[in-house]
């Protein structure tokens, strides 16, 4: 039995992939000198687009896909009819294959007639030596879609709380500009290409695009492309399954914000998709979308979402959500490197983040590294997930991060984060919002305030919620907070509770203001360790007057963390190489003299006691497995000092 496989309600997760025999393989050359869509797809005779293979792809066949660039959105025309007949797009490994929804615009001529400083009738036109260049978009690159015509959000805006957020992102213009690679940034006013370099600004009619090159260069010595369609692989009809696709880069997709879902590499609404070895580059808003698309869909009777696999993967910069399932269940997400999403800075619209599924069941989710999130999760499951594992995770660097997982709304079955590795939460704040307390004043607050943030996990409406053998570090707030949500009751059902938190086996480092925030005592915490943690990191808010507490306290009161070992540490984690060190703390740090440490704090690693196993979790980061009733916090079955380790999670 593969204890890494398993699922919090103890049975395995049972993969349907199987291995593939197949009947037919099609080529797709476009740099052949014969290569024609008019061709047989021999490899002597290739097809010149991927389109042509797609036509007449059918159960097991192997569409091959030679190295070259192709501006073409693949729309499959059937899947395939079970998990050992499926129709796999796969590259053929003699160069990168590159998909672009985009093309290279050519014709370009300086941009007049507009202020590049802003109009006031009393206030000459000041000198601005800003070199703008202006192009016509070719009609017959937007036959059916022009993205610089169509805002960002323009499907379901009932969850947008206007008075939270700044507008300017949402109604922004989905098309991108792209010089040599790298993305201009939208502005929303023409004299802003005065302001600042490397900018674009689009016309009222979507049809002329502005823009200013960084260092004030001409066009000509460089490759402009502008997207000019929605999507790079995704069929035209819904429910196609039964599709594989392997090793192929998907860039420039000029989708929209969510809901609904629809990804540069998009499933359709359909089901038993594998995704693999992939990259998606600079999608406008989602990466991949593997679920039911739109929750204003109608469900057929009998419909299967999700079964989907989607492994080795790389998705840099996603502007909303990498990866996006709504109902998708049964989905097995591994050692893949999602990257830089949530530049869009569309947190309020409630669909961004690293992973986003709702009714998430069944699913394992492992050995992914999330790094550099931009206000957003790096992992999302919102409403009635169940019955899920988390586990052998990176989750590093969340930029004005709010928290790295959030498990919204899910209360009758248990979700499982182990071994994982968490790195500096930032928080998602104005700092100018926490309530001054001069002198004693903060002392007697009866709660606290809840400006503050910043947490590796947050749980809301959440119940069974077991954290375990993880370490959490550099969190601006906390690692685990909840609330109970008690007023959000699912359809007939009830509110949540945030009970059966179960936080066990764990190593806090360095979190700022506590380890963990309990909303109530109706919870668990054993055998974790707290490393350079401040005073009363140890709380449980309600019922009023919430209690701030130590660890002694925490043992005496509540019983909790009988096990539990506190400790100094110097701990660096190297989110560009992977790696973690760990070092012993100088004796004389920064805690007051009046109150002398003693013995109470651990210095050594080989003085970390090992604690009892109390989760069905056998296993460490590494994928090591031991059978023995203790063992170490956190999810190292060892811990060297003075030793850089490698914590890749994909290469074990």
């Amino acid at each position: 039995m593969d204890q890494d496989m398993m699922l919090p309600n103890g049975q395995i997760f049972e993969s349907w992939e199987k291995e593939q025999n197949y009947s037919r393989e099609l080529h797709v050359n476009r740099n052949h000198p014969d290569a024609s869509d008019e061709n047989d797809g021999t490899y002597d005779h290739p097809f010149k687009t991927i389109n042509a293979a797609a036509k007449l792809a059918t159960p097991g066949t192997r569409v091959l896909i030679h190295g070259g660039l192709y501006r073409e959105c693949v729309a499959p025309v059937r899947g395939g009819s079970g998990p050992d007949r499926m129709i796999t797009y796969e590259a053929f490994g003699d160069g990168e294959v590159v998909i672009k929804a985009s093309y290279e615009a050519k014709d370009f001529k300086k941009s007049e007639s507009w202020n590049i400083t802003r109009y006031s009738p009393e206030v000459k036109q000041r000198e601005n030596n800003a070199r703008v260049w202006e192009v016509t978009l070719d009609p017959d690159e937007f036959r059916g879609y022009n993205p610089f015509c169509a805002v960002n959000i323009l499907h379901d805006r009932l969850f947008i709380e206007y008075d939270k957020t700044d507008m300017t992102t949402y109604l922004n213009r989905r098309g991108m500009v792209f010089c040599d690679g790298k993305p201009l940034q939208q502005v929303a006013l023409y004299p802003q290409l005065g302001d600042q370099a490397g900018t674009y600004w689009v016309e009222a009619n979507g049809q002329t695009v502005h823009f200013r090159l960084k260092d004030d260069d001409e066009p000509w010595n460089h490759t402009i492309e502008l997207t000019n369609r929605e999507q790079c692989f995704a069929p035209k009809v819904p429910f196609l399954s039964y599709i594989k696709v392997k090793g192929i880069t998907c860039a420039h997709a000029a989708t929209g914000a969510p809901v609904p879902q629809r990804g540069s590499l998009s499933c359709y609404r359909g089901h038993h998709w594998i995704i693999e070895d992939c990259t998606i580059d600079w999608a406008n808003g989602v990466g991949i979308d593997i679920g039911n698309e739109c929750w204003h869909h109608t469900l057929k009777e009998g419909q299967v979402i999700g079964e989907t696999i989607i492994r080795g993967c790389k998705i840099f910069d996603a502007g909303v959500c990498a990866i996006a399932g709504l109902f998708a269940k049964h989905l097995l997400i591994e050692d893949n490197l999602i990257q830089g999403t949530g530049w869009q800075k569309m947190e309020l619209s409630w669909e961004a983040g690293g992973i986003k599924v709702h009714d998430c069941t069944n699913s394992l989710i492992r050995r992914n590294i999330f790094k550099g999130t931009i206000r957003a999760d790096h992992l999302w499951m919102d409403m009635s997930n169940e019955n899920n594992r988390i586990t052998r995770n990176l989750f590093l660097d969340g930029i004005n991060q709010r928290e790295a997982i959030f498990i919204e709304c899910s209360r009758d079955d248990v979700n499982l984060i182990d071994n994982n590795i968490f790195w500096n939460v930032e928080g998602r704040f104005d700092p100018a919002d926490i309530p001054k307390e001069p002198g004693s004043s903060g002392w007697y607050k009866m709660e606290e305030n809840s400006v503050v943030n910043g947490y590796a996990v947050y749980g809301e409406g959440t119940d069974h919620l077991h954290i375990v053998n993880n370490f959490i570090g550099k969190c601006k707030s906390a690692g685990y907070y909840a609330k109970t949500v008690a007023f959000r009751i699912t359809w007939d059902t009830r509110g949540g509770t945030a009970r059966d938190a179960r936080i066990y086996n764990n190593v806090f480092y360095d979190c700022k203001e506590a380890a963990i925030k309990m909303p109530t005592e109706h919870n668990e915490s054993e055998g974790n360790l707290y490393l350079n943690m401040p005073g009363g990191y140890l709380r449980i808010l309600y019922p009023a007057p919430a209690v701030c507490l130590d660890l002694q306290a925490w043992k005496e009161f509540y019983g909790f963390d009988q096990e539990g070992q506190e400790g100094r540490f110097d701990i660096s984690v190297d989110t560009e190489h992977f790696t973690m060190e760990i070092k012993k703390s100088p004796i004389n740090s920064s805690f007051s003299p009046l109150h002398p440490e003693g013995n109470r704090f651990i210095r050594s690693t080989e003085d970390i006691s090992k604690v009892s196993v109390k989760s069905m979790v056998t296993s460490d980061f590494f994928g090591m497995k031991t059978l023995k009733e203790r063992r170490l916090p956190g999810p190292f079955f060892t811990l060297p000092e003075n030793q850089v380790i490698s914590i890749d999670p994909r290469m074990y």
